[in-house]
């Protein structure tokens, strides 16, 4: 998810609840312990899904054979929860028990910070991936780097500019970006301004709410040569709403999309849809 300067606790903007006040903490406490009553899901279902296509890059790449691995970028990476659940043998239930925890919540952020070191190297994966986590929350951004999620972090705002040095020498080996939670708060700029700065053809998978169209970043995705799948049939749950004036909100912003909110966003939360970008030939190879 993305964090941000703008707004406050309970802020609603276009009427989507804002949670700024818990994405740039120097540690994800608060943010667990916010989300889950709201039952915060998305990279649950994002988990598999990331995994899935990583062996299916590493099977694509020269050679084939499952060799080599992609350096994964994850925009609005925030705390490096997905970073977290790609690279280690844990579930997000669990991320939620460890941060809530009677133990969490008696440590200081050092003190957390040490512990997580040695909560996730021993759950590490031994076919982890390189991740590196863009986002302008640089504090969430620290602690990812403090405990080892992320292999390289950057606050470049690319709504409002160009990548700087650093992040373009790090896109140089970038494979995959994912996103989980940033497709209410980026745009197409942002995407051009990572495959502007990409040396290799980029594979991109992207949970998006309903509520918010992707056509934009995908024609960008397009004019870079990649081809973007979804099946609008199939949605996964985000989170349930705060209240029913966002709600209501929701409900509206995907009936104007011309999508169907029966069933879903009617029935109390959240829906995000999955788009798939690859080399238009790495399709049709399928």
């Amino acid at each position: 998810m993305k964090g941000s300067g703008l707004g406050g606790p309970g802020d609603v903007k276009g009427g989507k609840t804002r949670f700024d006040d818990v994405y740039d903490r120097p540690d994800p406490r608060a943010y667990f312990a916010r989300l889950a009553p709201l039952r915060y899901e998305i990279p649950h279902h994002a988990q598999g899904v990331f995994r899935r296509t990583v062996a299916d890059w590493r099977a694509a790449a020269p050679g084939g054979g499952g060799q080599g691995s992609p350096t994964v970028l994850d925009v609005c990476c925030s705390y490096g929860v997905n970073a977290a659940l790609l690279n280690h043998d844990l579930t997000l239930a669990e991320l939620y028990e460890h941060y809530t925890c009677p133990r969490a919540q008696r440590l200081s952020t050092a003190e957390l910070v040490a512990w997580d070191k040695r909560f996730y190297a021993e759950r590490r994966r031994s076919d982890a991936v390189p991740v590196v986590g863009l986002d302008i929350a640089g504090r969430a951004l620290r602690y990812a780097l403090a405990v080892g999620l992320l292999d390289a972090a950057f606050a470049d705002d690319l709504e409002r500019g160009p990548a700087g040095p650093g992040l373009r020498r790090a896109l140089s080996g970038v494979g995959l970006i994912t996103i989980t939670g940033g497709g209410s708060y980026v745009t197409r700029r942002t995407f051009d301004a990572l495959l502007d700065a990409a040396h290799r053809p980029v594979w991109v998978s992207a949970f998006v709410l309903r509520t918010v169209s992707y056509a934009g970043i995908a024609a960008a995705l397009d004019a870079h040569g990649l081809r973007t799948v979804s099946d609008p049939a199939r949605s996964w749950p985000q989170r349930r709403f705060t209240d029913a004036h966002e709600q209501a909100y929701a409900v509206a912003a995907v009936r104007a999309l011309g999508a169907d909110p029966e069933g879903l966003e009617s029935a109390g939360r959240f829906h995000t849809v999955l788009y798939e970008s690859r080399p238009a030939a790495r399709w049709e190879a399928q």
